[in-house]
């Protein structure tokens, strides 16, 4: 799992080597005319830091579903192995457990804005997902006229293979490209097993702390999976040494490759409110 050792911040301080700067390319010998009128290309929005959060020991972000209203108490979304109380054990579902954890919230640019207060754990697991989520004691309004701050919208489809993406770590105020690169139908790691995994391609190197990091969808700037794991030195389904398990039970080793896990199939669980009912229609996360 990814958490925060001090490993992690020596892999930041190597890693943090910026790219090259851009060098203008020079004048042609002979001018030529330029044309009558340039069509501007669309402007790409880059994926910033805008809703994401800091914790104690991990990243995370407000999200909200497609039908959450602006007068919902807000939720934060971060791994089930990140909550204060300690890991769940395998098969153990956490459900409207008080809490009173903080948050750092952020803006565009990384910069810590407010804090955030949680009233209560509403669903929390490390069975077959590695989720939390957190009601707050504001509402989306709240926080947006506050802070400027709008939610993160969770997808509520599939992610696809060779979709961009970026991982964005509150913790760090560092972000991660790559692409999904597939999905692992278990992903094995000590006693949990998570089914249908996000795989990264090897370019998000993500370190200790980046865990909880929402990963959006580059397009459409929406959620799609939550960050959580990879293999640090190629162990075989150990701590820290995440395998895949095929639906042959083959098992794989991707020594340096990080995982994800989806988050779609949460908003079928989340009713009026933003109440969590697991027993609803379309509901397949884990129940206690």
């Amino acid at each position: 799992m990814r958490k925060p050792l001090v490993a992690a911040l020596f892999a930041l301080v190597i890693a943090g080597t910026g790219a090259a700067p851009a060098v203008a390319a020079p004048a042609p010998a002979k001018a030529v005319a330029a044309p009558a009128k340039a069509v501007a290309a669309p402007a790409i929005q880059a994926v910033t830091f805008a809703g994401t959060v800091s914790l104690s020991n991990c990243s995370g972000s407000v999200v909200r579903f497609p039908g959450s209203q602006d007068d919902d108490p807000a939720l934060v979304m971060s791994n089930g192995h990140c909550l204060e109380t300690g890991f769940p054990a395998a098969g153990e579902v956490v459900v409207d457990q008080p809490s009173t954890r903080t948050f750092g919230l952020l803006n565009s640019a990384g910069t810590r804005l407010g804090t955030l207060r949680a009233s209560k754990i509403a669903y929390a697991t490390m069975t077959d997902t590695d989720v939390s989520l957190y009601q707050l004691t504001t509402t989306y309004a709240q926080i947006k006229s506050s802070y400027g701050i709008t939610a993160l919208t969770l997808n509520d489809t599939h992610p696809t293979a060779g979709t961009a993406i970026t991982v964005v770590s509150g913790y760090w105020k560092r972000t991660y490209a790559c692409n999904v690169d597939g999905f692992a139908y278990r992903l094995k790691e000590g006693e949990w097993t998570w089914k249908d995994s996000v795989r990264y391609t090897s370019a998000c190197q993500t370190i200790g702390g980046t865990s909880g990091s929402p990963v959006v969808d580059n397009a459409t700037g929406k959620v799609v999976a939550v960050n959580n794991t990879g293999n640090e030195d190629g162990g075989r389904c150990t701590d820290n040494n995440p395998c895949e398990v095929d639906a042959n039970g083959t098992i794989t080793v991707r020594e340096g490759i990080n995982y994800a896990q989806e988050t779609y199939q949460i908003p079928a669980c989340f009713g009026l409110d933003n109440k969590l009912d697991l027993s609803r229609s379309g509901c397949t996360l884990p129940k206690p």
